[in-house]
């Protein structure tokens, strides 16, 4: 039975030249139009500490903890407050020699001499004064505003010069490290906008580019793009994971949506209205992809002409049959 069909078939695509291909399969058109649209590439990363806002609290001089201010981890600080107050000897020695040059001495470079010590031991600017009169303790503060990252020091602790005692993290600004596959390099090049979001947070943040990392993961086949992101309420925490969508500007395409070309030896085709009623030609034309259902139409048709969206494979078999490419 299904052989007897196929043979009346065959019949009718031989003899019949009253019944059409649009008749057969019902063979819808669509127009070529011009789409608004921006290209984007989206993916994943998180945040990371600028290593720029990265501040170590290394003195420069021995000594014991007399009061410790900055007694807990990720205490946020101002910069210039007191972190901790010490007794060192090298600093008393210091404001000693700084005071009795300037009470007994008229000598100016020695006076000059006592101060540069002082100044280069890092000893606040309030307490390098020849009135001072309780000169046996010093002040350690922070060199920025931020969090306290990390901390060496207890109650009644002693250090030695050189020991990281605090790492101050300002989060003002912060990096997000997002992955790129090779192939999307290109694209990126024309990329203008990078928008991030976060599952904990409503907010979406505006990035700039700071550069693709000089190094591809094998493993992963993709680059690390690091982007730069202003944090003023340190809403971003390092850690946290951020979706990173990249866009280009709007710009105007002629487009088809992808069902209405076929492709054929590396080359694609739309079928145009042919000279007779039901009758449809190849045309060769070229396309570039805009995004998973949509081509961009680069040369070969203008906007407004219209072409077939569906049969394709039957269109391209008759086309064959006729000698059409």
């Amino acid at each position: 039975m299904r052989l007897i069909i196929l043979l009346v078939c065959i019949t009718i695509f031989a003899n019949a030249k009253e019944v059409t291909v649009e008749q057969l399969f019902n063979v819808q058109t669509v127009k070529v139009a011009q789409s608004s649209y921006a290209k984007s590439i989206k993916s994943y990363g998180f945040v990371k500490v600028d290593d720029a806002k990265v501040y170590d609290v290394s003195p420069r001089f021995s000594g014991y903890v007399e009061i410790l201010y900055a007694d807990t981890l990720y205490k946020k600080v101002k910069r210039g407050e007191a972190l901790v107050k010490v007794y060192s000897p090298e600093v008393l020695k210091a404001k000693d020699e700084y005071v009795n040059s300037v009470r007994y001495s008229k000598n100016k470079g020695m006076i000059h001499s006592s101060m540069t010590k002082l100044k280069l031991l890092k000893v606040p600017t309030n307490e390098i004064n020849a009135k001072i009169k309780n000169r046996n303790f010093t002040t350690i503060v922070s060199p920025a505003s931020g969090y306290i990252f990390k901390k060496s020091l207890n109650n009644n602790s002693a250090f030695n010069a050189k020991k990281v005692l605090f790492e101050i993290i300002n989060l003002d600004s912060v990096w997000v490290e997002v992955k790129i596959h090779q192939n999307q390099l290109p694209l990126l090049n024309k990329i203008d906008t990078f928008t991030l979001t976060s599952p904990a947070l409503s907010k979406t943040f505006k990035a700039t580019n700071s550069g693709i990392y000089p190094k591809l993961d094998e493993k992963e086949e993709s680059f690390t793009l690091r982007l730069e992101v202003k944090n003023p309420n340190a809403q971003l925490k390092p850690g946290m994971y951020m979706t990173a969508t990249m866009s280009q500007a709007n710009k105007i395409y002629l487009t088809l949506p992808t069902t209405s070309v076929i492709r054929k030896n590396g080359v694609f085709y739309v079928f145009v209205v042919g000279e007779y009623e039901g009758e449809y030609e190849p045309l060769q034309i070229e396309v570039e992809v805009l995004n998973p259902d949509t081509y961009i139409v680069k040369s070969g048709l203008n906007v407004g002409d219209e072409v077939v969206n569906n049969a394709l494979f039957m269109m391209d078999s008759d086309a064959q049959v006729n000698g059409l490419y």
